[in-house]
């Protein structure tokens, strides 16, 4: 199973139980669909760098979090087709981040010093 990291912008609300449904709808999907959730990090409310307009409402200000998980591609797809119908979305991406366990370990270094040799 590949693993995954989704970068999201929500749109901010005074309340914080839009952006607790919303990272709570996407981690369900996951773990639903037989994934793994490794991580969840809020980078809390940012202005945006310039004003972002989605679902016809322009935003200056948006809570910004990331979710790390394993999931198959139809997984995938699926996360992808929740936050592209969810008004609270303004932006996200989804980055693979390796396709096996060696690819995401950090166990040494993978270049070699010739200046040693």
């Amino acid at each position: 199973m590949p693993f995954y990291q989704l970068v999201c912008i929500a749109a901010h609300y005074p309340e914080y139980k839009h952006i607790k449904d919303l990272v709570t709808r996407a981690a369900s999907h996951v773990l639903d669909n037989g994934g793994v959730v490794r991580r969840l990090d809020s980078w809390g409310t940012r202005t945006l760098p310039q004003r972002m307009r989605r679902a016809k409402m322009y935003y200056n200000i948006g809570d910004y979090w990331t979710m790390q998980f394993d999931a198959s591609p139809s997984t995938l797809r699926g996360l992808n087709s929740i936050m592209r119908h969810d008004p609270r979305v303004i932006r996200w991406t989804s980055l693979k981040v390796g396709e096996k366990v060696e690819d995401v370990l950090m166990t040494g270094q993978k270049t070699v010093d010739h200046s040693r040799i």
